[in-house]
C-alpha cells in the first residue's frame, strides 16, 4: 500500500470534500481517501500507480485541478481557487451556494 499527498483546488464546503472524495474512490486500486477542506489537501492511500496521474486527471474531470503536494503548496492553499469546484459556473465542482 502507498499514498499520495495531493494538493486540490476549488473546494470550499462540505459538498466539494464530497464530490472530491467521490471522483477518487470510484477509482481501481484506491483504499482510503482523507480530505483537509482547510489545508485543500487530500491524502489516497492504497494500490495507486507511482505519479498519481490517473488521481489528478479524476480530479480535474470533476472539476478540481490538483497536483501533487509539496510543503510550498499549502501556504496559499487557504483560499479556495474561484476557477473551480464551488461558484465556478462550470460543469465541474459541485455548484452549490
Amino acid at each position: 500500500m502507498n499514498t499520495i499527498d495531493l494538493q486540490v483546488e476549488g473546494m470550499s464546503c462540505g459538498t466539494c470534500v464530497k464530490h472530491v472524495t467521490q471522483a477518487l474512490q470510484s477509482l481501481p486500486g484506491v483504499g482510503g481517501v482523507e480530505v483537509d477542506l482547510a489545508s485543500g489537501r487530500v491524502r489516497v492511500s492504497g494500490e495507486l500507480a507511482p505519479g498519481g496521474d490517473s488521481l489528478m486527471t479524476a480530479l480535474t474531470g470533476a472539476g478540481y485541478p490538483a497536483k501533487l503536494a509539496t510543503d510550498a503548496s499549502t501556504s496559499s492553499a487557504a483560499s479556495p481557487s474561484k476557477a473551480s469546484g464551488c461558484h465556478s459556473g462550470s460543469t465541474g465542482g459541485c455548484g452549490c451556494r
